[in-house]
């Protein structure tokens, strides 16, 4: 191994600047990803143009009924 102070000097500057590259690369990335879910969820649910109702909300209804179902049959007395 060379003794000489300039090639550690080089090495450290070449390994913080990976390090600089990686660190940005996946804050890049994290961004882009939330992002994308965040645009995700806004198409999830968005209405519909012709009023008929998305799959999401015909399914958070129908679990809603549900819920409501069990709450009756609790009320009642009636053991499901």
């Amino acid at each position: 191994m060379p003794q000489d102070p300039s090639f550690y000097l080089a090495i450290s500057i070449l390994a913080l600047a990976t390090v600089g590259i990686v660190a940005a690369a996946s804050l890049r990335g994290w961004r882009d990803w939330i992002e994308y879910k965040r645009s995700e969820l806004e198409n999830l649910h968005r209405p519909t143009a012709d009023g008929i109702p998305s799959t999401v909300s015909r399914i958070e209804v129908a679990d809603l009924k549900e819920r409501v179902k069990k709450l009756e049959a609790i009320a009642a007395g009636i053991d499901i």
